[in-house]
């Protein structure tokens, strides 16, 4: 069977549809980093993954040397938009169940991903306790576009 005329376009167009609806969100969570910081603000002491690692494996293992948590998010938005960042968290204080939520406005730069931070520290982090499920949403207005979580949430 040959296609001819305007059939190929037809067929082009309907193979075409699905992507096109599915790419017409406004944003994508990419992703989420959870990461320690010491008092000094810092998630590693150099730029190196591997330093980083094993300075958040030390981190995870001193409670003493903890100064807050950190939260890397990266975003893609196909339009240039102002969003709501929050990410809200569960976590335990010994016994007792916390929660906590950090919201914060943020702006798509174009047409490449995006990273923000959002930082838990001081006795805010120290009143939360232990993380134990977060999630992140980007926000246009009261509706939610994107959503990105934790195994535990």
């Amino acid at each position: 069977m040959r296609l001819t005329g305007l059939a190929p376009i037809v067929l082009g167009f309907m193979l075409w549809l699905p992507t096109a609806e599915a790419a017409a969100a406004k944003a994508r969570l990419v992703k989420v980093l959870p990461h320690f910081i010491d008092h000094e603000g810092r998630v590693a002491l150099s730029p190196s993954l591997y330093e980083r690692d094993a300075y958040q494996h030390q981190l995870r293992t001193r409670r003493e040397e903890r100064g807050g948590m950190v939260f890397e998010v990266q975003w893609k938005s196909r339009e240039v938009l102002s969003l709501n960042l929050k990410v809200e968290m569960r976590g335990n204080r010994g016994k007792n169940a916390t929660t906590a939520v950090l919201e914060q406005p943020v702006r798509s730069r174009g047409f490449f991903s995006t990273w923000s931070r959002i930082t838990l520290k001081g006795d805010a982090y120290t009143q939360f306790g232990e993380l134990s499920a977060w999630r992140a949403t980007l926000w246009d207005g009261d509706t939610m576009v994107a959503e990105q979580k934790s195994f535990l949430w």
